[in-house]
């Protein structure tokens, strides 16, 4: 695995930019399409189209990790980046899933079910460029290996995130 690159100057900022950003476009969906009966319909569909494809194309094991279904040896063109979340199933390649990288697409995962069918639609829309992408930035930069990982100081707390 090549090493992290280091992000642009500003890219905090720009991170916080697009959180604000997000939470703006989310008081302009209805209630009724998030976290609802409705969402978890999406999140459910999204579900099993990850199992569809990843039943189809993974090579690897299939196996239960952290409440996702983990879908490994993928061929690379079947799933963009490091790997995708697909409702509750994670798509991957052939290289080492770690708890940081569970960690984050478990925050995918819920992104789905909070926003269920929306959940494509509003990424396609956040952009493909991670540093400003809020689904992105929400699920944890540094444990999707988008920037590189700081190192723990003693005694601090971990932060936690918000969705």
């Amino acid at each position: 695995m090549s090493p992290i690159p280091t992000p642009p100057p500003g890219w905090k900022e720009a991170a916080e930019r697009a959180l604000a950003r997000g939470r703006a476009i989310d008081r302009f969906i209805p209630a009724f399409l998030l976290d609802s009966p409705l969402s978890r319909v999406g999140y459910w569909y999204g579900t099993a189209v990850g199992w569809v494809w990843g039943t189809l194309w993974s090579t690897g094991r299939i196996e239960r990790r952290e409440g996702l279904w983990v879908f490994r040896g993928m061929p690379r063109w079947a799933f963009p980046r490091g790997g995708v979340c697909a409702g509750g199933c994670y798509l991957t390649g052939d290289a080492e899933v770690t708890d940081h990288v569970l960690r984050h697409e478990a925050v995918h995962k819920r992104q789905w079910q909070r926003y269920g069918f929306l959940m494509p639609v509003l990424y396609l829309l956040a952009g493909r460029d991670p540093l400003r992408n809020r689904f992105e930035i929400e699920a944890g930069l540094e444990d999707g290996n988008y920037v590189p990982r700081q190192p723990a100081r003693r005694g601090a707390a971990r932060p936690t995130r918000s969705t």
